[in-house]
């Protein structure tokens, strides 16, 4: 059986553009919207606008980081896949940091609060969270889920801007899934914030140590390792367009990652 992952930072539901002309004050205190020959960046709620691309996108297996919650519901429903979320940091009064966010998401930016988001085409058999940071600068937790094919997938945004503390948390959390999924076959993604080229003694520890292998590129931070499983298609991000939206005849951009997406193959062996 062959399927699709897709690992994308959604950036707590924002827009980013590639001018950088196009991020004024006036846009993030007063909501104005900002144009140029191709693209415009907004300031308001885009949870419609994130629900097209993925409802819209083919995939069996999406793993979304810096994910708002309310997005979970929406999401879920019309990709019509099921929806395992872990919560991250800054998640007390949830109802207050969302309303802010639909009012203004520029402003409050991740003050909304986060989640690791895993929607699986498919079914989901088991869900389990486990927390890999608790002290500072934030909270990190990871999603563990076991699908209804007997997949296993790991879930995880590491701490971002310091590299030892993305180290140890990538490792934490790979020793962790592999210990739960057992011989099932994993696959272990997210924003890693590690960069191969960078810390290539992580990487190479994830794959002699637990056999994760499958960097997405030397400098990329988003990965989709894999364990267990087949690659028929390398993981690659996509290419610019394919996350944006027209909008006024405009181009919108989500996000400010682009999404990671491989293909795999579990035999029938597992």
């Amino acid at each position: 059986m062959e399927f699709t992952a897709v690992s994308w930072n959604v950036f707590h539901g924002r827009d980013f553009p590639p001018g950088p002309k196009l991020f004024t004050w006036r846009s993030r205190l007063l909501r104005v919207t900002e144009r140029d020959a191709t693209h415009l960046q907004v300031n308001r709620d885009l949870q419609a606008e994130f629900v097209e691309l993925l409802a819209g996108a083919e995939w069996d297996v999406a793993l979304l980081q810096e994910c708002p919650p309310r997005f979970a519901a929406p999401l879920a429903a019309a990709c019509d896949a099921e929806a395992h979320q872990a919560l991250t940091s800054r998640n007390s009064l949830a109802p207050l940091r969302a309303a802010a966010a639909r009012l203004n998401p520029d402003l409050i930016a991740s003050g909304e609060g986060g989640s690791n988001l895993t929607l699986v085409r498919g079914g989901i058999v088991e869900r389990r969270e486990v927390t890999i940071h608790a002290g500072r600068p934030e909270r990190r937790a990871m999603a563990l889920t076991r699908t209804a094919a007997e997949l296993c997938v790991a879930n995880l945004h590491a701490t971002n801007d310091r590299p030892a503390i993305a180290t140890k948390d990538v490792l934490r959390a790979a020793e962790a899934a592999t210990a739960w999924a057992g011989q099932t076959p994993l696959l272990f993604g997210g924003d890693l914030n590690l960069r191969p080229a960078e810390d290539p003694a992580t990487f190479e520890e994830l794959r002699d140590r637990f056999g994760l292998v499958g960097v997405t590129g030397p400098r990329a931070i988003d990965h989709l390792l894999a364990r267990g499983l087949r690659s028929t298609a390398a993981p690659a991000p996509w290419p610019a367009p394919a996350r944006e939206l027209r909008r006024e005849g405009l181009a919108l951009r989500l996000s400010d990652h682009a999404p990671v997406e491989a293909r795999f193959e579990m035999t029938a062996s597992g």
